[in-house]
């Protein structure tokens, strides 16, 4: 368990909500956003936003996974992904198919993440990306988030695999695994969702889901996978080494992988 960080001989189970230290109760001091260690107590409350939560690290990953979404949808050639003829060979190789999950080809829970439909898809996928990820690994650094995007990546595929075995591909299982990890982000930090862009945003884009061709299983399951991978951080800050919040991550993504493959059927199902 950890140690106060004011008082090493105290363990503590609880952590400041503004800048996650470890605090006893004698260095508790209620806020209306929560319970603050005594410095962070002395701070003005600040007026919230997705970008409040911001670190200084660099979006590197954020750049190069939309770098590699834009070069393999441009390497498609077609800017279409039918099932059909006109679908290209890196199509074919990388959608989210259940048949062929099935028969092993398990690196499409991943690639088919990396593909889209149309111009309009991955324009829509690549802007919130980078609104969301460029603000989420800044504050995490680049190995941490990336731990958050597999596993709602993972998680929407798993969601995806649910709702059809049909070909799906898209960033969006991904990116909503983005906003369900600032959903808990937020409210460890007392913050109203609705009070900032992200509670309208999500809404908005959850009704959009239900649209005919768009994959709402997707969605759901990385909202869902992102928030327990934000559980999951800072249940491993609160409670353990280092490594510990990374590890339940890594774990979390494994169980998608695994039930992922599970609820995948083979093609003599359709036949």
């Amino acid at each position: 368990m950890a140690t106060c960080y004011r008082h090493p001989s105290r363990e503590t189970g609880v952590a400041c909500s503004n800048c996650d230290r470890p605090i006893c109760p004698d260095c508790m001091t209620p806020t209306p956003v929560g319970m603050r260690c005594p410095e962070c107590a002395k701070e003005k409350t600040r007026v919230h936003t997705i970008g409040s939560i911001a670190g200084t690290h660099a979006p590197q990953l954020t750049q190069a996974i939309i770098a590699i979404c834009v070069v393999a949808f441009i390497a498609g050639g077609n800017f279409g992904v039918g099932g059909g003829p006109e679908a290209s060979w890196i199509d074919r190789q990388g959608w989210l198919y259940g048949p062929q999950v099935a028969d092993g080809e398990w690196w499409r829970l991943v690639t088919g993440g990396f593909l889209h439909a149309d111009l309009l898809h991955i324009a829509l996928n690549m802007v919130l990306l980078w609104f969301l990820g460029s603000q989420i690994e800044a504050k995490l650094g680049t190995a941490r988030f990336g731990l958050v995007y597999l596993t709602g990546l993972l998680g929407g595929s798993l969601g995806a695999l649910i709702q059809t075995q049909g070909v799906t591909v898209g960033a969006s299982g991904a990116v909503f695994g983005l906003a369900g990890y600032l959903l808990v982000e937020m409210r460890r930090q007392g913050v109203n969702p609705f009070q900032s862009q992200l509670g309208f945003l999500i809404v908005i884009n959850l009704v959009l889901s239900f649209r005919p061709g768009v994959s709402w299983g997707g969605h759901l399951g990385g909202l869902v996978f992102g928030a327990l991978a934000a559980l999951a951080l800072q249940e491993g800050a609160r409670r353990g080494p280092r490594w510990l919040g990374p590890a339940l991550c890594g774990a979390l993504c494994v169980v998608a992988a695994v039930a992922a493959v599970s609820v995948a059927e083979p093609f003599g199902a359709f036949a």
